[in-house]
């Protein structure tokens, strides 16, 4: 059933190198294009990296996570009004898609592709994580894909046979996720319940890998809060991200 294939999702983060089958490939690409999309309009690009010496420049380009080096392909979804911008101008119709609406309607619909194209994979027995680093790094991204205007890096999947076995990763109880009707504030004490369990979870999650406790250690941290805060999205590395893709939204005509 799809409902249990999406329950037993997991990211994985190493891989075997075993290539994957051309004709499962074809169907992940295919499945991604029939996801919902706008007006019918399709307005993202993918790019297919299996090159291992691609992989090894996008490996830097990606703060050096070894998925990259190890999983045989990388898909890299771009919001893409480009291609409907040079169909519009080539049939006299004045193109509108240079605006901040349009790159916001783009990458939803790169997520809903992606996601598609991550189930398929994921039902073939691959496995699949999301790059984060696409949209934290995507000026870089960017250039390095030589990416004109009108085209952005939002997110990478990573594919490949899994080299691990991990258990599933807890989830905030749904309750805390639904609204009935309008938006319900939440009280400390329900926070406080909602992250019980995945403060202790997470923090022991972490706490497991040597170099990220080092990190934590160092930071002085004490609850899984400051590790988010502290130590993985710092606000200055937030602040500088976000002013470079500010800047490149511009570069890019979206501004």
């Amino acid at each position: 059933m799809v409902y249990d294939h999406i329950c037993s999702h997991k990211s994985i983060r190493s891989y075997k190198e075993t290539p994957i089958p051309n004709g499962e490939l074809d169907k992940i690409l295919e499945a991604a294009t029939r996801a919902s999309t706008s007006g019918n309009i399709q307005p993202y690009s993918i790019i297919i990296t299996k090159n291992p010496e691609n992989r090894a420049e996008l490996y830097e380009l990606h703060h050096r996570q070894e998925m990259i080096l190890q999983a045989p392909l990388l898909l890299t979804f771009c919001t893409d009004w480009n291609r409907m911008t040079k169909w519009c101008e080539l049939n006299n119709a004045k193109p509108t898609w240079d605006n901040l609406l349009c790159f916001l309607v783009g990458t939803g619909d790169v997520f809903i592709a992606a996601q598609n194209a991550a189930l398929t994979a994921e039902s073939f027995g691959l496995g699949i994580c999301y790059m984060g680093t696409t949209l934290n790094n995507a000026p870089k991204l960017a250039k390095y894909f030589e990416c004109p205007k009108g085209v952005i890096p939002v997110t990478t999947l990573v594919i490949g046979y899994p080299d691990e076995d991990l258990e599933l990763r807890g989830r905030l109880p749904i309750k805390g996720i639904l609204h009935e009707e309008k938006y319900q504030d939440y009280s400390d004490s329900a926070v406080a319940e909602l992250y019980q369990e995945k403060e202790a979870e997470g923090w022991n999650r972490y706490m497991a890998y040597p170099d990220l406790k080092a990190k934590i250690e160092e930071a002085g941290v004490t609850n899984l809060a400051q590790v988010y805060t502290d130590v993985k999205y710092t606000a200055n590395e937030n602040a500088d991200a976000s002013k470079a893709f500010l800047e490149l939204l511009k570069e890019k005509d979206y501004l």
